[in-house]
């Protein structure tokens, strides 16, 4: 029985792939070049696209159950129909898929909209699935920390709802632990529905105070500059990627990322420990610079 995970090298198929292997989980990992591709001993590789039909079909033969989280990509949600319909030929009944959480709130954000379509499809053609529905990722943060360090400011508009920003390990091994569940069911398992949130729930001002403790000086949260964040990211990434990640922050100051009651507890005891808070993140970051 086999565990085929799409998007096995990136930031949360990479973690996915680990924790299974951990768990002695026999792994098949779908990349489109595998003589670059980076998996631990003893993981299969096959090679693969998400719009080359041929070359998913022949990476889901022969598995029993499916990982799939798509990049933020223009066709993005194409390609998951796409790959949970050649699923759905192939009679694979158990599915973990990574969403987002408030993909149904987030409505005019294009990779939330993706992502809420994708579950209706999941939902409606009778998928067996859980639904992994992951808050803001601390780890993006990564991308920021010379701003934060050199400049003193938190830049990220994310407004004063709060965000329950989660770890992305935290969110690969609870991927795994589902997917593990699935694949050692007796049956195929019913739909359900996870939030995978963090232990905090932070606002702008909030982070700018983590890391004004971690680093030991001041580090300022300058407000909600939705359009100067959406200049800004111009420099690094596609100017519709910009205009979607605009959209995003403008969701994160009208709705935020809120929890749902019972979510914390849930995940802690799903991991059998707690979840890693920002602070750790920033801990780690500042160890590092």
């Amino acid at each position: 029985m086999t565990i085929l995970v799409i998007g096995a090298t990136g930031n949360v198929g990479s973690e996915v792939v680990a924790q299974l292997v951990k768990r002695g989980a026999d792994v098949r990992a779908l990349v489109r070049d595998p003589a670059k591709a980076k998996v631990p001993a003893g993981v299969a590789v096959a090679r693969g696209d998400l719009l080359d039909v041929d070359s998913l079909r022949s990476a889901i033969s022969g598995i029993s159950t499916l990982f799939l989280v798509n990049g933020v990509v223009a066709d993005e949600f194409t390609q998951a129909l796409i790959a949970l319909n050649v699923a759905r030929e192939a009679g694979i009944e158990r599915i973990v898929y990574l969403s987002v959480i408030h993909s149904d709130l987030y409505v005019n954000v294009p990779h939330f909209a993706g992502k809420f379509g994708v579950e209706r499809m999941i939902e409606q053609t009778g998928l067996n699935a859980t639904i992994l529905r992951p808050a803001y990722f601390i780890n993006n943060d990564v991308g920021i920390k010379d701003v934060i360090t050199g400049h003193g400011i938190y830049p990220m508009p994310i407004g004063s709802k709060g965000l329950a920003m989660v770890d992305i390990r935290d969110v690969g091994e609870i991927a795994a632990i589902e997917l593990v569940r699935r694949e050692r069911a007796s049956m195929p398992l019913p739909l359900d529905r996870i939030n995978v949130v963090g232990p905090d729930t932070l606002t702008g001002e909030d982070v700018a105070a983590v890391w004004t403790e971690v680093l030991g000086r001041a580090i300022a949260f300058p407000g909600n500059d939705t359009a100067g964040f959406e200049q800004n990211s111009r420099q690094f990434m596609p100017n519709w990627m910009a205009l979607d990640m605009r959209l995003m922050a403008e969701c994160f100051i009208t709705e935020g990322m809120v929890p749902d009651a019972g979510d914390v507890e849930r995940l802690t005891k799903l991991l059998g420990r707690p979840l890693r808070s920002y602070r750790d993140f920033a801990s780690e970051i500042a160890a590092l610079a």
